[in-house]
């Protein structure tokens, strides 16, 4: 029902997920001639891992963040804020579909809730275990094995960089 409605234009409706890559890809799929292995060089040292969200409103914008570790309760809030702000601005109803990830739900979170509500956002929770039901998930997917799958990286700037190019890529390609 909400695609219905996002569809005819009555609101926003955006999907929120969180990703994570190290500077070690795994190699893509693929089929070797007999005797032939392929291999890659890994660095020396696997690095911390990098952290995308993002809110993807599909055929109308995708914005993202990357942060080194992991998106944390304050960067949350943050982002929640800034979209509860722009419905507010907007004069228009904004649905954030997202999991059920532990910060999306805490305590510091659940009391904004009707602050936001008040300001035109309203969350919505998928069910538990399914990502299908998330098209960023996709997105991810596609990030990971068809824009950086088999690639090695030297650091977390080289990973940020490589995934910002495939995000662009994915952006051209999808328009």
């Amino acid at each position: 029902m909400l695609e219905l409605v996002a569809a005819a234009g009555e609101i926003d409706l955006k999907y929120l997920d969180e990703s994570g890559f190290c500077a070690w890809s795994e190699p893509g799929y693929t089929y070797y001639k007999k005797g032939e292995q392929k291999r890659l060089e890994q660095t020396k040292n696997r690095g911390r891992r990098l952290s995308i969200v993002g809110l993807f409103q599909p055929l109308s914008s995708f914005v993202y963040g990357l942060v080194i570790g992991g998106v944390d309760r304050k960067a949350y809030i943050q982002m929640m804020d800034q979209e509860a702000e722009e419905a507010a601005e907007l004069k228009r109803l904004r649905i954030i579909v997202q999991d059920n990830d532990p910060i999306h739900r805490c305590h510091e979170v659940q009391q904004l809730w009707s602050k936001w509500e008040s300001q035109g956002l309203y969350i919505f929770f998928l069910p538990k275990y399914c990502s299908e039901m998330n098209p960023i998930e996709l997105e991810w997917q596609h990030l990971k094995k068809d824009e950086l799958a088999g690639q090695i990286f030297e650091d977390e700037l080289e990973l940020a960089y490589a995934v910002s190019d495939g995000v662009g890529a994915r952006g051209k390609k999808g328009n």
